[in-house]
């Protein structure tokens, strides 16, 4: 037999995370996970694989392994389970974050096994084990597959924290019992944190910074940062106690995670009374006040947005107020973080964030512990996974450097084989994505978001005009609308201009081809663009509108 490794999201880019492992009679599916959107992508909520290709890649698909709950990793759960009816493997509090989204999708009777961090079972031909990675959301697991192929070893997002929160370490020691005695065939290992040398900082270490804050700010302390941080949220609240501070959370998705890690037991409340609905922080003195909140990452409509703006319905940023961004600046979200730092300082309050301050710690591993991953697990082969093309490049060559002299470098859609250990290239498969727009999946392609770039870019002309179906003569108009071209004090003389280009090749025009509305749009959408790009050196979008009466 032979297994085929196929990337279905998150080589070669930021998010999407899913790997197909297919030995011919069963195949799994590691992690489901989506992208947000870059500032091509306009009007586009999120980015999710395109898991159709799975009806003919892996018809025996017998279900999909969870390694912990964050969006780029459970995402795009609900787009699969509406393409295969599947069983969805997990820890308690993965599968926990989950069901929000599944029912929002109308998937409540989805089939969710939750599994122990160190369990081992069956699915299909796959004997399956567990093993705990430390992470910046609790419950994180990485994956060992065990096949007539041999023994291949997914990671998952991990870093090696020495003091982790939950006090479960990552699990090097069982890597390396089974890398001694069965032997790993692959190590398909995280390549986030490949560019930071050393070691990321322990977790624990944003509790304290966050402790420091809450003591010495003189007013409230508003906290983003992402709402399935568990660990994190459950420091700051812990922090906010000892600093005499009560807590209100905002935002949808933060208010329901934490009330279900709560519910789960992975967080705790230091006494009952530390929550408070954020409406009644406006009646508490603003020295005893800490907010949590999402939107750190500039999201335009996010609770953290609309307070810099003064919008939010309960808490408008300040004078006196001190705002923290406790987290990383996601590639693509640059230019948006920095204007929403931009309009809390504007608003008057002190902003800390990862470049000025520790109120930030990567849950990735930096590179001397993907050094002791790959000592760990032995690999015969190695293939870097998560992360875009430099990133999976240079944690190849650190694992030569260790020692691993069969590597691999994959992007999406790339087949590759394992027979008796053996690692080699088959080809490529078409894998695709699919953009959510609102209710609409996959109604949204490439060309719609180029027409949609290129409207912003360089405006839109309209040209309405009738006809007459039997002898094409003009019967109203031309009316020219243009949008995002010029200004309207400054447009008159430009549309007069259009309009009598329009007219021009109406009167060069024969009858016959008058009462062909294809023919006649595209010569109007000619004689425009060259009057367009004479006149203003532009080339707007011209949409001519032809009523036949």
């Amino acid at each position: 037999m032979t297994l085929r490794v196929v990337p279905m999201g998150g080589l070669g880019e930021i998010g999407l995370n899913s790997m197909l492992f297919d030995d011919g009679d069963s195949a799994v599916l590691v992690d489901a996970g989506l992208m947000f959107p870059d500032d091509t992508m306009l009007g586009i909520d999120y980015v999710v694989p395109d898991f159709s290709a799975l009806r003919e890649l892996a018809p025996h698909l017998k279900g999909i392994l969870l390694t912990h709950g964050h969006e780029d990793h459970i995402g795009a759960v609900p787009f699969l389970l509406e393409e295969v009816d599947i069983p969805v493997y997990g820890t308690r509090l993965t599968l926990g974050l989950l069901r929000h989204r599944l029912a929002e999708h109308g998937l409540e009777n989805a089939r969710l096994c939750p599994i122990g961090r160190d369990e081992r079972f069956r699915l299909g031909s796959f004997d399956v084990e567990a093993f705990p990675v430390c992470h910046s959301i609790p419950d994180g697991v990485g994956y060992v597959l065990r096949c007539a192929d041999g023994v291949f070893v997914h990671t998952g997002d991990f870093k090696i924290d020495p003091s982790p929160l939950d006090g479960v370490p990552t699990g090097l020691e069982r890597l390396r019992t089974i890398a001694q005695t069965e032997g790993v065939t692959a190590l398909f290992s995280d390549s986030t944190n490949v560019e930071h040398e050393g070691v990321s900082p322990p977790e624990r270490f944003v509790g304290e910074a966050l402790a420091e804050i809450f003591e010495q700010a003189p007013g409230r302390v508003i906290v983003a940062m992402f709402s399935s941080n568990i660990h994190r949220i459950q420091e700051a609240v812990r922090a906010a106690a000892r600093c005499g501070r009560r807590v209100a959370l905002c935002g949808k998705s933060m208010v329901r995670n934490v009330g279900t890690a709560i519910d789960l037991g992975y967080m705790t409340l230091p006494h009952p009374g530390i929550l408070v609905p954020v409406e009644e922080t406006a009646d508490l003195p603003d020295r005893t006040v800490a907010v949590l909140t999402t939107g750190s990452q500039g999201e335009p409509r996010s609770a953290l947005t609309l307070m810099a703006l003064g919008e939010h319905r309960h808490v408008k940023v300040r004078e006196g107020d001190t705002a923290v961004l406790s987290s990383k600046f996601i590639p693509g979200n640059e230019r948006a973080i920095a204007s929403v730092i931009n309009r809390l300082f504007l608003a008057g309050a002190d902003v800390l964030y990862e470049k000025i301050s520790e109120v930030h710690v990567s849950g990735h591993g930096s590179r001397d512990e993907l050094r002791e991953m790959i000592r760990a697990a032995a690999p015969r082969n190695f293939i870097p996974v998560h992360g875009e093309p430099r990133l999976l490049i240079r944690h190849r060559k650190l694992a030569e450097e260790v020692g691993v002299f069969r590597t691999e470098v994959l992007l999406n859609g790339d087949v590759l084989d394992f027979s008796e250990g053996a690692m080699s290239r088959a080809g490529k498969v078409e894998v695709g994505r699919r953009f959510v727009d609102g209710k609409g999946v996959g109604d949204v392609e490439s060309l719609v978001l180029k027409d949609r770039y290129q409207l912003s870019q360089v405006g839109l002309v309209m040209v309405i005009l009738a006809l007459s179906s039997t002898t094409g003569e003009l019967l109203y108009g031309p009316d020219i609308v243009t949008r995002g071209v010029v200004t309207e004090s400054g447009s008159e003389a430009l549309v007069e201009g259009a309009r009598e280009e329009v007219l021009r090749t109406l009167e060069d025009t024969s009858v016959s081809a008058r009462t062909d509305s294809a023919e006649m749009q595209t010569d109007i959408r000619r004689a425009l663009r060259r009057y367009f790009n004479k006149r203003i050196e532009r080339k707007p979008v011209i949409v001519p509108v032809l009523l036949e009466l």
